[in-house]
């Protein structure tokens, strides 16, 4: 069963989705703002945490940069209507994903089905007789372990979102991929984004791989037409 912590500042939206979640199979424990958060990590750490932006006190997107400095949890944003600027920077803090209030709680169930789906990936890799490693300007992907090695063999973390949209590149190399394309192979068609969000990953994944400034650049943006991957891609 997997344990879910909400937070929101909201008592009656709590009590509601606290319900619905228990009666989908999780354990489900409620916070309110970011002291009751740290509170309920302290007994027990969430497989996902539910973050509403708005709450008093610091706001969920602290929160969420907090979180990543601390743990790996995966966390799903809650976000005001209409406030892009919202989803974009929780998407740089990493969040996992996000989803804009007002919501059906059914959209918000297979949200936290999807990003527990993933995140059970990276916890349970496959034996090392299958891994599957992609190497590109020295650079080595290991697709099984979910892990990226710099051209030092130095391990460079990934967020679930950065992983999967450096996947989608190393497998479509030298080829130009529009956000939409981006966003089909990524997470799937039925994933409902905007395509800001793959302009942010592309952004962290930047910051991550093209360490040389004087180097050619790896994610090189086409005018009018996407993304395209320059390096070479050798499967092992």
């Amino acid at each position: 069963m997997s344990h879910l912590l909400l937070v929101d500042d909201d008592i009656e939206v709590l009590a509601l989705l606290q319900k619905f979640l228990e009666q989908h199979g999780y354990s489900v424990e409620v916070a309110t703002d970011g002291p009751s958060l740290w509170r309920a990590l302290e007994r027990r750490l969430p497989d996902l945490i539910i973050l509403d932006v708005m709450l008093p006190g610091d706001s969920g997107l602290v929160l969420c940069q907090q979180l990543r400095a601390r743990h790996g949890i995966a966390v799903i944003m809650l976000t005001a209507m209409g406030e892009l600027s919202d989803r974009v920077v929780g998407l740089e803090l990493g969040a996992d994903d996000y989803l804009t209030k007002p919501f059906d709680a059914r959209e918000l169930l297979a949200r936290v089905r999807a990003v527990l789906r993933r995140t059970a990936d990276i916890a349970a890799p496959a034996p090392d007789s299958s891994r599957t490693i992609l190497e590109f300007a020295d650079w080595q992907l290991d697709i099984t372990r979910r892990e990226l090695r710099s051209p030092e063999k130095v391990m460079i973390p990934l967020s679930t979102g950065e992983f999967e949209l450096l996947l989608v590149f190393a497998e479509h190399p030298r080829r130009i991929l529009t956000r939409q394309q981006l966003l089909d192979l990524a997470r799937g068609e039925s994933y409902d984004a905007f395509d800001r969000s793959i302009d942010v990953q592309v952004s962290r994944l930047r910051r991550k791989l093209e360490t040389d400034l004087h180097a050619e650049p790896m994610i090189r943006t086409i005018r009018n037409g996407g993304y395209l991957f320059s390096p070479s891609v050798m499967k092992r």
